[in-house]
């Protein structure tokens, strides 16, 4: 048993789908919930940056007394991770790997497409974590740097999205695809629109699902699950507090989110 809160972190709001997913399955658990809305994106970041900015997230956690860490940006999980694991002494699990495995799952004629953002995409991560599953499976890859701010200003259902994502995934589809990941955490807030350009036989992928499994996983192998009896909680910290990332929030997770703003750069 350990009823300490579990601990996320992602660039902006897109880690909400992860918490979305975690709260269908482990409604029980505690969360803190950090984006780093000052600094979003880190799709276009160094290496350097993105480690730097993934580790001082990891530190401002820890200080919340947290049991684990999910790495729910895409950016974050394939660039940082393995730093990220030997620098802290706690569990720490990323999307890359959940992703991955679904994909296979899911994949009939062995054709997958991957989108993320450019970030993500430069590392190989997907592809490789698929082919390692997989070697017969064959990867498609696209950035969609453009998917995020459009997610960040509220435009997911919009015709600027429409048309953006027409032109991110004409090569992808007419590659054949039958299962697409949603490489960014972001990415699950475009669901609808992304189907309607990819049509009824494309599987969406959303890693926050095998994420919110592997969690479960973990909480049963090591016994951490918590059994407190009173409610479970949900706090919210940003690095810059803006409307959209609580508005948009509120209405994705069907609960009002007031957002704390921190120093990040102190840690």
């Amino acid at each position: 048993m350990d009823n300490r809160p579990i601990g996320i972190f992602d660039s902006g709001l897109g880690g909400l789908t992860v918490v979305k997913e975690l709260n269908k399955r482990l409604a029980n658990e505690s969360i803190v919930y950090f984006g780093d809305t000052a600094r979003i994106p880190y799709g276009t970041r160094s290496k350097d940056i993105v480690n730097k900015y993934s580790e001082q997230c990891v530190r401002f956690l820890l200080e919340k007394d947290i049991k684990v860490v999910i790495v729910a940006c895409n950016t974050a999980s394939s660039t940082s991770l393995a730093r990220l694991n030997a620098l802290f002494d706690i569990p720490i699990i990323g999307v890359i790997e959940p992703g991955a495995q679904a994909a296979v799952k899911a994949t009939k004629n062995k054709r997958v497409g991957v989108i993320g953002t450019a970030g993500t995409i430069a590392s190989g991560a997907y592809p490789q974590a698929i082919r390692a599953i997989d070697p017969e499976i064959r990867v498609y890859d696209q950035a969609c740097s453009l998917f995020v701010p459009i997610v960040e200003e509220g435009w997911s259902d919009s015709q600027v999205a429409q048309l953006t994502a027409q032109t991110y995934l004409e090569d992808i589809r007419e590659k054949q695809i039958d299962t697409l990941v949603l490489g960014c955490t972001h990415y699950p807030l475009l669901s609808s629109t992304i189907a309607k350009v990819l049509g009824p036989d494309v599987s969406l992928i959303n890693p926050g699902e095998g994420t919110a499994l592997r969690l479960i996983d973990l909480l049963e192998e090591k016994d951490m699950k918590r059994e407190a009896k009173d409610p479970a909680t949900i706090s919210f910290y940003v690095s810059d507090v803006g409307e959209n990332f609580q508005r948009i929030g509120s209405h994705f997770l069907n609960r009002q989110i007031d957002a704390e703003k921190i120093d990040i750069e102190s840690y």
